[in-house]
């Protein structure tokens, strides 16, 4: 299967990504040159998605080890710390941010003092081409393995945006929508709108519209009318951060989702990769969430939809308990209850 969409490119001295903050309207491209720019990018979300985040984050890492070949070891070596930690502090829930800046530290250790920061340079970016082409070959998986669970005449609803855009082409919760289209199956999608970003009216709609796959955009409040009036077979969804309990996060309004669908007796399943496991954390109330800007509620395309002086909170996440899952889709295979000791398995 032609991977849908290309949202980041190692060019060598450069990351280019798409820049998803143009999309409907536009596709733009951004040339990160340092492990600041891709930071930046990374922050205002101009790339988002927990496995894309790890993948920049280390591409970010491994184009800053460039521009750096020539110091001194010392210098060199101080200058990937630093990076490291600049990147660290851009979204404290994506759990992809951290397992892949651990990997590029692992690299950075394995060098002894007074290495050559050539060398090390070429190892870094290795490691991070590497973390890429896994993501690739995950997504494949995942989609193979979920792509089973969607029959002729389903109607499909996700959450925010889970696609190609989100990871190194393939997604994860549209992975299987992406298998399924590609076996011939009919079927529709019910893409939630997802506020305040709107990545799932903006960006999954673009991807599956370019795709050829029938997609409708619901308001995140229409959710439960489609669920409780039996017009939605399944849920799949994305994870930003995965308890060994199974307790998840992911984009604000998962959890309402999840409600839904349980009362309605809708399956809803996870579809993330296992490096979104968390497994130094046992429960959903350990899972940091990050609180952003209280513009992107106040403010629509540059227009304000609230009163002046009325403050809006903004939390980009929540956290759905294991109860409500039906089961994980991994690159591993299809993990159902109990969690604790299957998603460890």
């Amino acid at each position: 299967m032609e991977v849908p969409v290309k949202p980041i490119e190692w060019l060598g001295d450069s990351v280019r990504i798409i820049d998803q903050r143009c999309l409907p309207d536009r596709e733009c491209h951004l040339d990160l040159e340092d492990a600041g720019e891709v930071a930046g990018a990374i922050r205002d979300m101009a790339l988002r998605g927990a496995p894309l985040i790890g993948i920049a984050a280390a591409m970010g890492v491994a184009v800053e080890s460039r521009r750096w070949v020539s110091a001194s070891w010392r210098d060199f070596s101080l200058r990937m710390e630093d990076a490291v930690q600049l990147l660290r502090s851009t979204r404290p829930t994506a759990g992809n941010l951290f397992w892949a800046l651990e990997r590029m530290k692992g690299v950075l250790a394995g060098f002894p003092e007074e290495a050559v920061p050539r060398a090390c340079s070429d190892a870094l970016v290795g490691e991070a081409l590497k973390i890429y082409e896994e993501d690739l070959e995950t997504g494949r998986e995942m989609g193979r393995i979920g792509g089973d669970l969607i029959k002729e005449g389903f109607a499909v609803l996700t959450h925010c945006n889970a696609g190609g855009l989100a990871t190194s082409g393939y997604g994860t919760a549209l992975a299987p929508v992406y298998v399924a289209r590609a076996r011939g199956i009919g079927f529709r999608v019910y893409a939630d709108e997802t506020r305040p970003l709107l990545q799932g009216a903006r960006l999954t709609a673009w991807e599956l519209h370019n795709a050829g796959i029938d997609v409708t955009v619901i308001c995140d409040s229409a959710s439960h009318l489609l669920l409780s009036k039996g017009m939605v077979d399944l849920v799949l969804v994305g994870a930003d951060r995965i308890t060994v309990s199974g307790d998840f996060a992911n984009k604000i309004g998962t959890l309402g989702v999840a409600r839904s669908a349980a009362a309605a007796g809708v399956p809803f399943y996870v579809v993330a990769p296992t490096s979104t496991i968390d497994f130094a954390l046992d429960r959903g109330e350990d899972i940091p969430i990050e609180e952003r800007e209280a513009s992107e509620v106040t403010v629509i395309s540059g227009t304000r939809i609230t009163p002046l002086d009325v403050p809006a909170y903004n939390p980009a996440f929540d956290v759905t308990p294991a109860e409500l899952v039906t089961g994980f889709i991994t690159e591993k295979g299809l993990v159902t209850q109990p969690f604790r000791a299957n998603l460890s398995g």
